[in-house]
């Protein structure tokens, strides 16, 4: 099918593919001026991480093991990055953080980010986190976030129940987000307006609740990846590539 063009509710210009991606027109990306940063580079910031040079943690990525856990390139399939666990007793595995792609919420700004990502041995055997965090080479700790400044999703029961969570200098909150499933995909996307609010979607749907003033971190954030055993299987977690767009104030 032929691309097509559209006009957002914002007054944006976008190209899409309606066989491609139907949900651009609701979705995610679709107030967010792509078209005029390739024209403009100076209006933003845009990260696009295909995990192609990936080098076992080595910079610009920093891999902590909580006794062990290890990251590498999927051999599988293209632009897959296998995120190993590697043990089946609780709370051990890996955390993985992008140390040099700095994201810093601001008044007037605003941030576009989407992660990919499934789990596998098992879904519901996992401790995750996908998203914006500060550096915390323990980022969950005893089967809790202890990252006082983050923005993504988590799963901190071993149900594979993902929550929404934001949290500015140590409060923050959480709100519902989706239940994954074993070896399948769930796309997840976050729209941070300034320092007004946080807005989610899952598979490119917008969810109703969005998080507040209160519980948008005003620091330095870094894309982050936790994937940690609950203490029956050796889950893996394979993150797709993942894409950031910081809108200068």
């Amino acid at each position: 099918m032929a691309s097509k063009g559209f006009t957002s509710g914002a007054g944006r210009v976008g190209t899409y593919d309606p066989a491609i991606n139907p949900a651009f027109r609701t979705g995610l990306w679709k107030d967010c001026p792509l078209a005029e940063y390739q024209h403009d580079p100076s209006i933003g910031l845009y990260i696009h991480e295909n995990w192609t040079r990936y080098e076992a943690g080595g910079a610009p990525y920093t891999l902590t093991q909580a006794t062990t856990g290890a990251a590498t390139k999927s051999t599988a399939a293209s632009g897959v990055l296998e995120i190993d666990s590697n043990s089946t007793t609780a709370t051990q595995g890996a955390t993985l953080q992008h140390q040099q792609a700095v994201i810093v919420p601001v008044a007037g700004s605003k941030i576009w980010a989407q992660f990919a990502f499934k789990i596998v041995d098992t879904f519901d055997k996992a401790e995750i986190f996908v998203g914006l965090s500060e550096l915390d080479t323990t980022l969950i700790a005893t089967s809790a976030n202890s990252s006082a400044n983050h923005i993504g999703w988590e799963c901190v029961t071993d149900n594979g129940v993902l929550l929404f969570t934001s949290e500015k200098a140590g409060a923050g909150a959480t709100k519902a987000a989706a239940t994954i499933a074993e070896a399948t995909y769930i796309e997840l996307g976050l729209y941070v307006d300034g320092v007004t609010s946080v807005a989610q979607y899952i598979n490119d749907v917008l969810v109703g609740t969005a998080h507040v003033t209160a519980n948008v971190p005003i620091v330095a954030l870094y894309p982050s990846f936790v994937c940690q055993s609950g203490g029956t299987n050796d889950p893996i977690m394979h993150v797709k590539p993942y894409h950031i767009f910081q809108l200068y104030a």
